[in-house]
């Protein structure tokens, strides 16, 4: 039995850490389904409370493992969620108001970390986070900037901070549009345009489907995948705008090298957008593929946690909750408005 350990632990030198994020993978979710409530959520608390195993230089190459590679295969899996007919039917109206909301907010976004004196990096981050589709963007797009301690501190509070408010937003739009008086397709037009992550625009749309309509849900989840759609260009963008920075970045690991000009998870997101669109794609390996990103996206979410103190967080103060707070009004705002005069 000794033997066989020695063999695994010699063949498998990332397997102590990505057992341990499996496991603690494991917890969040099973909290997650007996309480409801965001999972990405406690997969962050739950990490950030064994950080102390970070210290162990045998769990540290797993952990990595799951935070950076895992997560790109958990956003090049979200592409089999999309497809291209998806898109052109929400009509060019739709689709440019959306398109125009996630640009605005990205580069308030930008604009914000330029005015604070924050690093550029943050600004991505936050405006990606906000604009295009919450926790699954912001590690997204922190997988193509530097891997800096600074970017992954921020990027876990935007994590926090995004979550939070898309939670909020799911419970307080619904009543928002019954008040203003949105038909239940511009409802889910507003949902879908302005809410952060995926779950909770479909629940939004959910609450205003009565005796059957789903016409709000609908388009709201319509809408948000042409969002999510919009990730890949922008992390194409972000990586481009990578390149520009100096190609040797030193980071806790030793020298990073130059970024790559077209990451290989985002080839694989258009891949599978493609295989979603011929329609040659069974709907069990969809719904398939969707359970594998999560799951996915959630390991990434324990590692980066696990790699994190809670007093870095701290450190980066008030600034990224007013960050993420202006932007989620603003593209509240934007859209609303556009929706009422049009």
């Amino acid at each position: 039995m000794q033997a066989f350990q020695r063999g695994w632990q010699a063949a498998h030198p990332l397997g102590r850490g990505v057992l341990l994020c499996g496991v603690v993978a494991l917890a969040a979710l099973f909290i997650a389904g007996q309480h409801g409530g965001p999972v990405l959520l406690y997969a962050l608390l739950l990490g950030l409370a064994f950080h102390f195993l970070w210290d162990d230089a045998r769990l540290r190459p797993g952990i990595d493992f799951c935070a950076r590679s895992l997560l790109r295969a958990g956003v090049a899996l979200l592409g089999l969620r999309i497809g291209f007919d998806q898109v052109l039917a929400l009509g060019w109206r739709t689709g440019l108001l959306a398109l125009s909301a996630v640009a605005l907010t990205i580069a308030l976004g930008l604009a914000l970390a330029r005015w604070l004196g924050r690093p550029r990096e943050e600004g991505w981050i936050a405006g990606c986070s906000v604009g295009i589709c919450g926790a699954s963007a912001a590690l997204a797009v922190s997988s193509a900037l530097p891997p800096t301690r600074e970017n992954e501190r921020f990027t876990l509070l935007a994590v926090v901070g995004v979550t939070l408010m898309s939670t909020l937003a799911m419970l307080l739009y619904p009543l928002l549009a019954r008040t203003v008086g949105f038909s239940p397709h511009q409802a889910g037009v507003f949902f879908g345009a302005t809410i952060h992550d995926v779950a909770q625009v479909v629940a939004a749309g959910m609450l205003l489907s009565d005796a059957g309509n789903t016409a709000a849900a609908d388009s709201a989840t319509v809408v948000k995948l042409f969002r999510v759609m919009l990730l890949m260009p922008v992390v194409l963008l972000v990586t481009l705008v990578s390149r520009s920075a100096p190609a040797q970045l030193l980071t806790e690991e030793g020298p990073r090298s130059e970024v790559p000009l077209v990451p290989c998870f985002l080839l694989a997101f258009v891949v599978f957008m493609l295989l979603h669109t011929s329609g040659r794609v069974p709907l069990a390996v969809e719904h398939g593929a969707s359970a594998a990103s999560r799951v996915l996206l959630v390991l990434a979410i324990v590692a980066a946690g696990i790699k994190t103190r809670f007093a870095d967080l701290l450190r980066l103060g008030w600034v990224p909750v007013f960050m993420l707070g202006a932007e989620t009004l603003f593209i509240a705002l934007w859209v609303g408005v556009l929706l009422a005069l049009g």
